[in-house]
């Protein structure tokens, strides 16, 4: 079974999204409070897929992205962000640090399960489109 590490601030939420998650999806889930102790329980545990919160304490979201991309141990992870960040420019932001997905609070738990389910499925291949295309989307302004 598939192992989802939930990194979120808000202690209501997170407990809603470990409770409803395996109830929607074929995976565990756990989770952590804050971007440090995402990482590490990342570096410890080896997930499938993390969702990621940006608005954290002391590593924020798009930081723990980045750091997570730039270890061999933890590049091919899929990562999705989920933030109540609503502008183009930082989603364009999440995606361009390494993100599989930007998505928006709120969210349905189904959803949010179906999404996850689909990022388990991502290749490298499929990641290395996806990068190409956000290149030829900063080469041409964010169309």
């Amino acid at each position: 079974m598939a192992v989802v590490l939930l990194v979120e601030d808000d202690a209501d939420l997170r407990s809603i999204l470990l409770q409803s998650l395996p109830y929607f999806g074929q995976f565990a889930v756990v989770g952590a409070a804050d971007g440090i102790a995402g990482l590490e329980q990342c570096l410890e545990m080896h997930p499938d897929c993390l969702i990621i919160d940006v608005k954290m304490p002391g590593l924020d979201g798009y930081q723990l992205v980045r750091a997570l991309r730039g270890d061999p141990q933890t590049e091919s992870i899929p990562l999705i962000i989920l933030t109540a960040l609503a502008q183009d420019q930082d989603r364009f932001t999440g995606l361009a640090a390494g993100a599989d997905r930007f998505l928006q609070k709120p969210i349905k738990p189904q959803e949010l399960a179906r999404i996850v389910e689909d990022v388990l499925r991502i290749d490298a291949i499929e990641r290395a489109q996806h990068y190409a295309g956000l290149a030829q989307q900063e080469e041409h302004g964010h169309e």
